[in-house]
């Protein structure tokens, strides 16, 4: 049932156009501070990991690991993601919840 929850909010964050993704893209809205949370594909490429946890770390930016980069897509309406970035605190602190 928390899937389900997570992923209806994140799709919902992705049509109020509250969401980035893709790395560069997210890594870019980390740099300028407007990411309240990044999501990350379990399933993703060490130096993406790195990349990606290096730059929430080193910029303050929550970041959750989601199971894989199909789930992340399917949420949004893609096809599949690896990276999103969250610019809006509300949808942010909800989605943290509902992936603690």
């Amino acid at each position: 049932m928390r899937q389900n929850q997570w992923m209806s909010l994140l799709g919902l964050a992705n049509r109020a156009r509250k969401i980035i993704s893709g790395e560069e893209l997210s890594v870019k809205q980390i740099r300028s501070g407007n990411a309240k949370l990044v999501l990350l594909s379990a399933d993703a490429s060490q130096n993406t990991t790195k990349k990606i946890t290096d730059k929430c770390n080193s910029y303050a930016v929550p970041l959750k690991i989601v199971e894989n980069r199909y789930l992340l897509g399917q949420s949004i309406g893609k096809e599949a993601r690896v990276v999103v970035a969250v610019l809006d605190d509300g949808f942010a602190q909800k989605l943290v919840t509902l992936l603690d």
